[in-house]
């Protein structure tokens, strides 16, 4: 009774029905759609703002953490190595042999712009003499926010814990 012809014709069929059925949906939704196009696109707009007493020292207040100091008086060796590993792929250790970004042997406290035979942009010397630990805090949060015009393509480490870890790892480089 069915042989593969009319099986066949049958999956065709159905098929045939499923694609006019989602078809004729989108048209009818670009057509009669009332909403904002997009996804996101003012979808939450706030109707009013409730303001609060404190309400904005209150939230700065939370999002401060440690100091600097604090964190670097904290900070483990063996994980700012690990997060050294996203900084090997441009840097070395190694005193005088630069990478595609300069060599970090003795880097906390040196002179920027100071490694011989790097062709620097001129960027950092803009702002800042040395490489002090609050610095090299600034430069590898955000690089380019730092010292705009950089040539540093990273984007920078996002956590202050991260940020002295590596510090303290490279100040035994060399230091």
């Amino acid at each position: 009774m069915f042989d593969t012809m009319t099986m066949t014709k049958v999956v065709g069929a159905l098929c045939g029905s499923l694609l006019v059925f989602l078809l004729g949906g989108w048209a009818a939704e670009s057509l009669y759609h009332t909403g904002p196009k997009g996804h996101g696109d003012d979808h939450a707009k706030q109707a009013y703002v409730i303001e609060v007493e404190g309400g904005d020292d209150a939230g700065a207040a939370e999002e401060e953490g440690p100091s600097l100091e604090e964190l670097l008086a904290a900070a483990d060796v063996d994980k700012g190595a690990k997060v050294f590993s996203k900084c090997k792929a441009c840097h070395k250790l190694d005193d005088g042999a630069n990478g595609t970004g300069p060599h970090l042997y003795g880097v906390v406290d040196r002179a920027v712009d100071s490694v011989p035979g790097f062709n620097y942009s001129g960027a950092l010397i803009a702002v800042a003499d040395t490489w002090s630990n609050e610095n090299l805090d600034g430069f590898l949060a955000n690089p380019k926010s730092f010292a705009p015009g950089t040539k540093m393509s990273f984007s920078g480490l996002k956590k202050a814990k991260d940020r002295a870890n590596l510090i303290a790892y490279l100040a035994t480089i060399g230091g």
